[in-house]
Parts: C-alpha cells; structure tokens; sequence
C-alpha cells in the first residue's frame, strides 16, 4: 500500500532509501466510508491524508448554509486542511470521503518533526506548498475570469476524472453552479 505513497514522494524529490523508509514508517492506514466526515468545522487539522484509493473533498459551509467544494482529492494525491495543519487554528472546513477510500495518513507534529529534521522532507514540503498556491490561484483566477462554460471546459480539459467519478451535484458544487446549469451545459456541449 505504501509503494503509491513512495513513488508519489519520488516523483518530487530525491531522497535515500534509508530516508524514504523512515518517512514511509510514520504513514498509518485508515479504511473510510462514503461520507464519513475526518475533519469537522471547528476541529484541528492534524493530519497530512494520501489517497491510495478513493476520494475525499475539502469544503465548507458558506453563511447561508451552502456547501462549497474547494478541493477535490483522488488517488495519489495528497492534503489537509492546509490553513489550520499550518496555524494549529480551528478548521472552517469538512474534510469528508466521497466514496469508501483507503488512506495513509501522517500526524502533524510527525510531519513537522520531518520537515526540521529530514532537507529532502522539507524539499517535498515547498514542492507541496508551491504547487497547492498555484492550483488555488488558478481555481480563484477561474472563479473570476471565466463563465460557468469556461469553467466546465476546463475542469474537463484539466481534470476530467472529477466529471467521470462524481455525481452531478459534487461536479457543480465543484464549479459553483446549479446542478441544472451543469445539466444544460452537458446538454449545449
């Protein structure tokens, strides 16, 4: 199960064998149900998640009680609630399983432990960081510019699996629009 995982790091950063070992041994497996909640509005973020398997979304819950969808998390991928595993603040967010999923998992206080001990964990780190800043500006940039079309064209061209895998309802909660303006958009395309 951990061989994903290892490959997943190996792709960012070069690190030993010894390394990769003592990283891999503070990943712990967690089996979840279709809509088991592991992060409540309110809770500490105290877990860094890899999907092996499954899915599992990022939302929160606007004023009015409106759910909104801000990351979507598949097969060797990687996250958390990344404001509150960094501030140590309350979450204002859900992290749920969307489908039943196998996950490894790694405490934050062992994955900052890594970060001040292990250079090649701290590469991987920046490379996380740097690469969830530029996907959130892009996502809030596609929020701005684009239209509802132009924002299903290119969650299709970028990632297409969250059409393929998800119902309706995730995909236009994904794209914040009705699931009837996703329904005439399928239609129209």
């Amino acid at each position: 199960m951990k061989d994903a995982l290892a490959k997943y790091i190996l792709k960012k950063v070069k690190m030993s064998g010894e390394e990769l070992q003592h990283v891999l041994s503070h990943f712990n497996h967690r089996a979840v149900k279709k809509k088991e909640i592991l992060l409540h509005e309110g809770g500490l973020s105290n877990k860094m998640y890899f999907v092996v398997k499954g899915c599992l979304r990022i939302y929160f819950i606007k004023d009015v009680g409106t759910e909104v969808t801000r990351r979507i998390i598949f097969e060797n991928d990687t996250s958390a609630s990344m404001v509150s595993f960094i501030t140590e603040n309350p979450s204002n967010e859900f992290i749920e399983a969307v489908m039943d999923s196998e996950l490894l998992y790694m405490d934050r206080k062992d994955f900052y432990h890594l970060v001040d001990t292990l250079p090649a964990w701290e590469k991987f780190y920046r490379r996380q960081l740097e690469y969830a800043y530029v996907v959130n500006t892009n996502r809030l940039m596609s929020f701005i510019t684009n239209d509802a079309t132009e924002r299903y064209l290119l969650l299709l061209k970028e990632n297409p699996e969250i059409i393929k895998r998800l119902p309706n309802r995730l995909v236009a909660n994904y794209l914040n629009i009705t699931q009837e303006g996703l329904s005439r958009l399928k239609s129209k395309l």
